[in-house]
C-alpha cells in the first residue's frame, strides 16, 4: 500500500466520523427516535489488506472486505484501519477504527481490543479463529446517529462474519 493509499484511508475514516457526528447533531436524532433495536448479520470476504508480516507498534495498516447479506447480494465494503498500540510474542494491542460503508448508508465505529496474533501475522494454515466488539460511533442516511454495537467474528483469514446491533433509539 502507498502512502497516498493510507492517507485515503485515514481521510475516509475522519471524513465518515465527522459526517455522522454532523448528521447526528443536526437532526438526525430526530429520526433515530423513531427506529427500534434491530440486528443485522453480514459476512464479509476479504478483498484488501496491508497487514505487514510482522506487526510493529506504532506502524497501522488496514483491511477492506466485501459484504454480503444472508441472501448472498452485494451489501457494502467494510473498511478498518488499525493501529498496534503494543506487540509482544503472545499478541498485540490495537486501536481500531471501523466504516461499513452499505447501501443505505454509513456505520462508524471504534474499538481497542488484544489481537490474539503473533507478531507474525496470519498464518495462512490452521487460522485461529477469533472475534472483537467495535462501539458505533455513528452513521450517515438510514443509520443516523445509529448506536450499539458490531462484533466480528474473524472465521477465517479472508472471512470474516458481523453482527450490527443497533440500540432501540425510541425514548
Amino acid at each position: 500500500m502507498t502512502d497516498m493509499d493510507r492517507r485515503s484511508v485515514l481521510q475516509l475514516t475522519s471524513a465518515a466520523a465527522v459526517a455522522g457526528g454532523l448528521v447526528a447533531g443536526s437532526g438526525g436524532a430526530a429520526q433515530a427516535a423513531r427506529r427500534a433495536a434491530r440486528r443485522i448479520v453480514l459476512t464479509g470476504r476479504r478483498t484488501g489488506a496491508n497487514i505487514p508480516d510482522v506487526l510493529t507498534a506504532g506502524v497501522p495498516y488496514f483491511v477492506r472486505y466485501d459484504l454480503s447479506d444472508a441472501q448472498g447480494a452485494a451489501v457494502g465494503t467494510e473498511n478498518a484501519h488499525c493501529l498496534p498500540v503494543a506487540v509482544d510474542l503472545d499478541g498485540s494491542f490495537v486501536l481500531a477504527t471501523l466504516v461499513l460503508s452499505l447501501d443505505d448508508g454509513l456505520i462508524t465505529a471504534a474499538t481497542a481490543y488484544r489481537r490474539p496474533l503473533p507478531a507474525v501475522t496470519e498464518s495462512p494454515v490452521n487460522p485461529r479463529p477469533w472475534s472483537h466488539t467495535f462501539a458505533i460511533t455513528g452513521g450517515t442516511e438510514s443509520y443516523a446517529a445509529a448506536s450499539g454495537s458490531i462484533t466480528i467474528d474473524h472465521r477465517t483469514r479472508d472471512e470474516d462474519v458481523l453482527t450490527i446491533d443497533l440500540a432501540d433509539t425510541a425514548p
